[in-house]
């Protein structure tokens, strides 16, 4: 059985995926975002994307090989 993805809640209406690395504690501070983003690999609804200041909105899947799946919920 796969794991379900894990569910990250907004209260604004975006988040920047260097925010969102930090909010789903995949890193510690925003300053480690670049260096996560130059080292793996991350997709999102699929297509992979490495710009920290993209915009993610309640209903994107974000998928990061060897850490996991995340959805942003409202």
């Amino acid at each position: 059985m796969k794991d379900l993805p894990e569910k990250v809640k907004l209260d604004t209406e975006f988040i920047t995926l260097g925010q969102f690395l930090k909010l789903a504690e995949v890193i510690q501070s925003g300053g480690m975002a670049k260096w996560f983003l130059s080292e793996h690999e991350v997709f999102i609804n699929g297509e992979q994307d490495q710009r920290r200041g993209r915009k993610l909105r309640a209903g994107d899947k974000i998928q990061i090989k060897s850490i996991g799946e995340f959805v942003i919920t409202e």
